[in-house]
């Protein structure tokens, strides 16, 4: 699942007209290089939710066939229904097994193959974690010997990647708003959520100056294999 349906309020006016996934860079739609990196690992189906200006999105992709996959759309209403909301909406569309979950506003070179090899067991998630940007200096998670908590210190960044079992969303109403943070340090309070570190690119891709960034080197890097 791709998350699409934020209101990108941080990156006016680009978001005034155009959903922040589709915003262009180096060349092409933000959440096209996602779908890319999906297809190279051998994801098929995709689940896109959308919010804001969302007609564009589903008009913008079609039904996947550029990349070689099935893309499913969960429309969600005005304001959307925060992440975890908008996870139980889709649960339907997502089927009875664990699934990925990307954030449609990231930039990572983190690997998806990672996720089909994963299993859970019995865990309810599995984050992926990077060393905390500068302007989220605190970070979110703790990361000892592969488990996730939640200790004050030591605090990694969550990077908006996380596979889960449904189960972690039991008993939410597909037709309510609800955030994801909470649930997550449920179940590391518990035990269940296991976690990485990836050490390669990532980019919060928050503001018009970090997009801008994230576009130039891309087009440098580009320019440099080619």
């Amino acid at each position: 699942m791709l998350l699409a349906a934020g209101r990108g309020e941080r990156m006016r006016p680009l978001t005034d007209h155009t959903p922040k996934p589709l915003l262009p860079v180096a060349g092409k739609p933000l959440i096209v290089w996602h779908l890319e990196r999906l297809a190279a690992a051998g994801f098929r189906h995709v689940v896109i939710n959308h919010a804001h200006l969302g007609e564009q999105i589903p008009a913008a992709l079609g039904d996947g066939a550029a990349w070689g996959m099935h893309l499913h759309y969960s429309p969600e209403p005005p304001g959307a229904l925060e992440t975890a909301g908008g996870i139980a909406r889709a649960l339907p569309l997502l089927g009875p097994e664990p699934f990925l979950v990307i954030n449609g506003d990231i930039f990572c070179d983190w690997d998806p193959a990672t996720a089909r090899a994963l299993r859970l067991q019995d865990r309810l998630a599995h984050l992926v974690l990077v060393d905390n940007p500068a302007h989220h200096p605190d970070g979110d998670f703790t990361l000892t010997a592969g488990r996730v908590g939640n200790a004050a210190a030591g605090r990694l960044t969550f990077a908006g990647i996380g596979i889960y079992a449904p189960a972690l969303f039991a008993g939410l109403n597909p037709n309510q708003p609800a955030k994801l943070a909470p649930i997550l340090r449920a179940a590391a309070a518990a035990g269940r959520v296991s976690g990485e570190r990836h050490a390669g690119r990532w980019v919060d891709v928050g503001t018009p100056a970090r997009l801008s960034q994230l576009d130039r080197d891309l087009r440098l890097a580009m320019g440099a294999a080619t």
